[in-house]
């Protein structure tokens, strides 16, 4: 049949075009703007941003909703990202302050340093020092008249310094409630992964000396 542009003007003037027109007042595009079933459940329901019911929203709103509890909602990949970038960076963290600490010691050979008089360390107390070197913080403690023990301040599982409790014969760390045993620096609670690095003592004429540091893993 041939082409007859006189026909095919008089056919698109019957076309109904217009979405306004009651019975395509739905029309979006090729599908209805009601032909999806409304969601279970309410979090998931779109909330018109002005506050008016959905059944008074303009027909725009209705096919081009914004659906604000969609745009909050975080997708369990996202969260899965989120947590593992988070304990990597917390794993670098903790690998940083190790190496830093290794380093730091590193850089000086340890010697021969006075602490104190042995009369001026009281049976029950304990003394501050540095070794080997000015940021290396340890600590002495006297807890018999016949006992000395020297450590690192630092506690092995975040560097907090511990404090000694001689009633209970332990350091305890007050960040994260780590325990060490006293007379022997061996972690014995909590996160700390490894005993307190043990300062070696000697006692000459009544002089305390620190003369090396005795690096243990368990």
């Amino acid at each position: 049949m041939p082409d007859d542009p006189q026909r095919r003007f008089e056919e698109d003037l019957q076309l109904d075009r217009s979405v306004s027109n009651p019975g395509r007042e739905g029309l979006a595009g090729t599908a209805p703007g009601e032909l999806y079933g409304r969601a279970s459940q309410g979090e998931d329901v779109t909330k018109p941003p002005d506050g008016t019911a959905p059944e008074a929203q303009p027909q725009w709103r209705k096919d081009f909703p914004i659906d604000w509890p969609q745009d909050q909602y975080v997708a369990r990949r996202d969260f899965a990202k989120f947590l593992v970038l988070t304990s990597g960076s917390f794993a670098v963290g903790q690998a940083w302050i190790a190496a830093k600490h290794v380093l730091r010691r590193n850089d000086v050979e340890p010697g021969r340093k006075r602490i104190a008089a042995l009369a001026g360390v009281a049976v029950g107390s304990s003394l501050e020092f540095s070794y080997p070197n000015e940021h290396d913080r340890c600590i002495l403690v006297r807890p018999r008249a016949d006992q000395l023990f020297a450590y690192s301040q630092l506690c092995t599982h975040l560097s907090c310094a511990v404090i000694p409790e001689m009633e209970n014969g332990v350091f305890r760390c007050p960040c994260h409630e780590g325990f060490f045993e006293m007379a022997t620096g061996r972690n014995v609670a909590g996160p700390p992964p490894r005993p307190l690095p043990r300062i070696v003592l000697a006692v000459e004429d009544g002089e305390i000396w620190a003369t090396g540091v005795d690096e243990r893993t368990v």
